[in-house]
């Protein structure tokens, strides 16, 4: 797996970036008013080459693939550039393929930047008079009659006086059918290459979009940090900081699911064409909500135009209505999900990013699937569930036995030494099965930190029997009054002789009417500050004192609430150093929140939503025929695809040793939140059908419907996700009690 630009795209990356920064800064963008075009600039970047990036070498490019422009077009929306720079990428693209012998001339000129020629976007014959981007600065505009691929010279036009628009680009409607016009082709090829061209401009101008959104969202960050209100920076505040931490994971979303969709093209992945629509919905719709919450963020001097804030408000809404409605490009995703529409995909050139996990994950990932269809039998399938309601002892001690609970642990721990990809792959097969991996996940924590900080009597005792399959672990954070602030645990261990006495309660014990363990944060100090007065113990569940007792959630799961009353431990069962377990809970933290994602679950649930709609009868026909119901499909669809991204981009950050800018957060973060909006969604689109528990499609989306209501709040409340990214990725002032 490889997320990293090549040497040559980052050096390139980095010119642009010194160029525009200089050449394309605010100041020049309001120069530019009301034209949107700035001369000098153009002139630069064909210097640089830009213009001549996607034309191949045979006809006097550079040759370079799909990703270098898309590493211009990050810089260009993070600076604002002025011109229709996309669309030139395009149109120069699109002559040096289909007329580059017939049109040298132009070419050449378009290239060195003494021409400027765009494309209009809508078919002639049905609408020949049309809104082009660019078309206000333009000398030449590429549109399609038909098959026809025709030459538009727009002779005086650009001389004339422009309409005034919202942003200030270079828009124009053009009356395409009164210009004067010349054939370029009339080949059914070449207009297969205008539709390629079509769709390569969408992810440009996501691209640009998504530098637009990422310089936004820093922009208000920076500005929360400044400006202070009640004695204190407005980024203290949740209200501020919670939803620029929102954008600033859809936005990376939306930068890896345009890569995602470059790379699909490449390698012929069926969906690459729907997550071409869906990379220009997402960008668009993002963009809008980033660019308002920012200028939001500014307060009432957001709206004044001394503050650059609401040049990226404004062009934002240019850049992503320029084609139309955006929603349009959710329902053409539809189209082409679950209506089997087509169409050409562009040449992208080399890809050099990978998503591949890497032949031993496929490996471990086969092993494990092996075991699994093994032991699994039809009595076992159907008692699955995934919650710690699905774990079976038998099972559990096969897979310790196969040597697939814990294969990340080293060797000598009992464990395979197995890399986070591996770890990834194997998970999906856990899905795949849909085998509940909830007592692994809680038993490997605990035998974790066991490892870390445990004493030699509780590796012997304890550790020896997590690694054999014998006995399995749950977690005793929560408290009754105090939920997700851990740091507020009451639960008391006291000095009694040698040992340890244990009073107090805990709420949300999963798994602990069937584990042997629980692991115990408690309070050993309450004269230190809270985080700092906590110790952490292992406690046998079956010690006189503690009491477990069932709490069950509509989700047909059972937690417990446990209370525990002169429970008696002998100081070895202690993890870790007196009043220090902040140390130890700090790494159960960090595993907790590394980054999980419930995508097997979104994917699952879309399958199941798209099953119904087919069963369905709506008007006549099956609801997956509806348009209406491939669009709330596709939406879904994208959210699960943004999922992937976000976690990968996670997983590949730890793998890299990156700086921990809440990548695991975000991950946990979008997903959930998106599982829970759709599976309302999707229970809306398929009713009254999908309110019952009919076996299959039905009973699929109800659980969804209700597993995800639960999602935005164990493994760490969605409220404290936002503020570890707000603090982490946008480096916002800490919102959370000192």
């Amino acid at each position: 797996m490889n997320l990293h630009l090549s040497d040559d795209q980052r050096m390139m990356r980095e010119n642009f970036a010194r160029f525009l920064t200089e050449e394309s800064n605010m100041e020049r963008v309001r120069a530019a008013q009301p034209a949107g075009f700035d001369s000098r600039l153009w002139q630069g970047l064909a210097e640089m080459g830009a213009f001549s990036m996607r034309v191949p070498e045979t006809a006097g490019g550079l040759g370079l693939g799909l990703f270098d422009a898309l590493v211009l077009m990050e810089e260009v929306g993070r600076t604002l550039a002025c011109g229709p720079i996309a669309e030139t990428l395009i149109a120069t693209r699109l002559l040096a393929l289909v007329a580059a012998d017939a049109q040298a001339e132009l070419l050449d000129k378009c290239i060195r930047g003494e021409a400027i020629v765009t494309f209009a976007f809508h078919d002639v014959a049905g609408q020949p008079k049309q809104w082009v981007a660019g078309g206000a600065v333009a000398d030449y505009v590429i549109a399609h009659k038909g098959r026809q691929l025709l030459l538009v010279s727009l002779g005086d036009h650009k001389t004339t006086e422009r309409e005034a628009n919202l942003a200030s680009t270079p828009l124009a409607e053009i009356d395409i059918g009164k210009s004067a016009t010349s054939i370029l082709s009339e080949s059914n090829e070449d207009l297969a290459v205008f539709n390629q061209c079509m769709e390569e401009w969408k992810l440009l101008v996501a691209a640009a979009l998504s530098g637009l959104s990422r310089e936004a969202v820093h922009l208000a960050a920076a500005y929360a940090c400044e400006r202070e209100a009640f004695g204190q920076p407005i980024g203290c505040y949740q209200a501020i900081s919670h939803p620029l931490a929102d954008r600033i994971t859809d936005i990376d979303g939306g930068k890896y699911l345009v890569w995602k969709a470059a790379h699909d093209i490449a390698k012929a992945i069926p969906e690459a064409a729907a997550e071409v629509s869906l990379c220009a919905w997402w960008n668009a719709k993002t963009a809008g909500s980033t660019v308002a919450h920012a200028l939001h963020t500014f307060g009432g001097y957001g709206l004044t135009t001394e503050y650059d804030i609401h040049l990226y408000n404004l062009r934002a809404k240019d850049w992503s209505l320029v084609l139309g409605d955006p929603e349009r490009l959710l329902e053409e995703a539809g189209r082409r999900l679950y209506a089997g529409e087509t169409t050409a995909l562009p040449d992208v050139g080399d890809v050099f990013i990978d998503f591949d996990l890497g032949d031993q994950a496929r490996e471990m990932a086969a092993e494990l699937d092996a075991v699994f269809t093994e032991i699994l039998t039809p009595e076992l399938k159907a008692k699955a569930h995934y919650s710690f309601d699905g774990f079976d002892a038998g099972v559990h001690k096969k897979l310790a036995e196969a040597g697939l609970l814990f294969p990340e642990w080293p060797k000598e721990d009992g464990g395979r030494a197995a890399p986070p990809y591996a770890m990834t792959a194997l998970s999906h097969v856990w899905e795949q099965h849909h085998w509940s991996h909830h007592a692994v996940g809680t038993t490997s924590m605990v035998g974790t930190m066991i490892r870390r900080f445990g004493s030699d009597e509780v590796k012997r005792d304890v550790l020896s029997k997590i690694v054999s399959g014998d006995v399995i672990c749950s977690l005793g954070y929560s408290e009754p009054h105090a939920g997700s602030d851990v740091f507020a645990a009451k639960t008391r261990a006291t000095r009694d002789g040698d040992g340890w006495r244990i009073d107090g309660s805990k709420m949300f014990t999963s798994g602990a009417n069937i584990a042997q363990y629980v692991l115990m944060l408690t309070r050993t100090n309450t004269d230190a500050p809270k985080h700092k007065g906590l110790t952490m113990f292992l406690v046998p569940l079956d010690t006189p004192g503690v009491e477990v007792q069932p709490v069950y959630t509509f989700q047909e799961e059972r937690t417990n609430i446990t209370y525990y009353e002169n429970v008696k431990v002998p100081d070895s069962y202690r993890l870790g150093e007196v009043d220090a377990g902040l140390k130890v809970m700090a790494a159960g933290l960090e595993l907790e929140h590394g980054g999980g994602s419930f995508a097997s679950h979104q994917k699952a649930m879309v399958d199941a939503a798209a099953e119904l709609c087919r069963q369905i009868r709506y008007q006549g026909k099956p609801l997956i025929e509806d348009p209406a119901a491939q669009k709330r499909l596709a939406k879904s669809m994208a959210h699960f695809y943004l999922t992937e991204m976000i976690a990968r981009r996670s997983l590949w950050a730890v793998v890299e040793k990156l700086p921990n800018l809440a990548y695991g957060p975000m991950a946990k973060l979008f997903s959930s939140e998106k599982f829970k909006e759709d599976a309302a969604d999707l229970l809306d689109l398929t009713a009254p059908y999908s309110l019952s528990k009919r076996a299959g499609a039905a009973a699929e989306l109800n659980m969804c419907y209700r597993h995800a209501q639960g999602t935005t709040i164990y493994g760490g409340t969605s409220e404290i996700h936002r503020s570890m990214i707000a603090e982490r990725a946008l480096g916002l002032p800490r919102s959370r009690a000192k």
